[in-house]
């Protein structure tokens, strides 16, 4: 049976899924608007934090683009159990 190496174990461990998260975001354009979203997601395989931010971000300023412009005033991720 062959043995794994530190780095094979580790290389497996990056390819499991990243299961699903929860989020908030709220944007803010000072005096006019200020919106918070919360949902849940599944990040690809390989996507970091900053790689689900801007995804969010963007969806956000999609659905309303004044919020393109908007200040992130919150932004919290964090896996989807208890």
């Amino acid at each position: 049976m062959p043995v794994q190496t530190e780095t094979e174990q580790t290389t497996e461990t990056a390819k499991a899924p990243q299961g699903s998260h929860h989020w908030v975001m709220t944007l803010d354009l000072p005096g006019r608007l200020s919106v918070t979203a919360a949902n849940t997601c599944t990040p690809p395989q390989g996507w970091t934090r900053l790689d689900v931010y801007t995804a969010i971000r963007n969806e956000m300023a999609r659905s309303n683009p004044d919020l393109a412009r908007a200040n992130v005033t919150f932004f919290a991720l964090e896996p989807n159990q208890l």
